[in-house]
């Protein structure tokens, strides 16, 4: 059994993606972003950075102790290879697979991450700032579309890089990208979103969103925002 550490996050849902498609059995514990939990001992033990998602693999193939592991990206490795699923074994197409993770890891997720925190989030809007991740984010987007033009799936099959690009990709709307200026990446969008495991992965903690605190000390455990006497810096 997998014991899945995440939160309703992009980085999250691209674990409860990969778990539903492979079908293996996991337990949730939630961790609550806003109340700070990331950065209690216990979580710690299981993802040392601070940061979801994390899993406790409860039966891993040596046979031994639990395995925790944390790191999306990692994660997802770690699944495919258990499994034997959505991870190529020929040299090239792994190959394929593991640099367009690693563009994910490296460069979309952080450049999406950065703009919308200064797009929505930000105490104070900053033009140069969101003004830079833009261009950058939609410097990625271009990327991605030029390499799914003509390919149903990012590297060959369907593999975790797409599950490790999709949650993110559906924030464009939030972040008020036009979907529809990369064809290539919209047709990709809305085949995955056919997918009986993508669709519960998805799912799975969206009720969660509409609960915890949205309120200034919630913000502040998240972005880190110092609070003075004449406001937040």
């Amino acid at each position: 059994m997998i014991e899945l550490l995440t939160a309703p996050t992009p980085n999250g849902w691209k674990i409860s993606i990969m778990l539903e498609e492979c079908g293996l059995p996991y337990e949730v514990r939630w961790i609550a972003l806003g109340k700070g939990e990331q950065h209690q001992p216990e979580f710690l033990a299981a993802s040392p950075n601070g940061r979801i998602p994390a899993i406790i693999d409860h039966a891993p193939a040596d046979g031994g102790a639990p395995l925790s592991l944390f790191e999306s990206g990692a994660i997802l490795m770690y699944l495919g290879e258990k499994t034997g699923q959505f991870l190529p074994a020929a040299p090239r197409e792994r190959a394929a697979v593991l640099a367009w993770l690693n563009w994910q890891m490296g460069g979309l997720g952080p450049m999406l991450g950065q703009h919308g925190h200064f797009k929505l989030y930000a105490p104070e809007r900053i033009a140069y700032a969101t003004d830079r991740y833009r261009r950058e984010v939609l410097r990625l987007f271009g990327v991605l579309d030029r390499q799914l033009a003509g390919h149903d799936y990012i590297a060959g099959d369907y593999s975790i890089a797409d599950m490790a690009c999709f949650p993110w990709i559906q924030v464009w709307r939030a972040q008020d990208i036009d979907l529809a200026a990369f064809p290539a990446v919209k047709d990709w969008y809305e085949r995955l979103k056919l997918r009986d495991g993508l669709r519960r992965g998805m799912a799975l903690g969206r009720d969660q969103l509409r609960k915890g605190p949205h309120d200034a000390q919630a913000r502040r455990i998240l972005f880190g925002i110092e609070e003075q006497a004449d406001g937040p810096r």
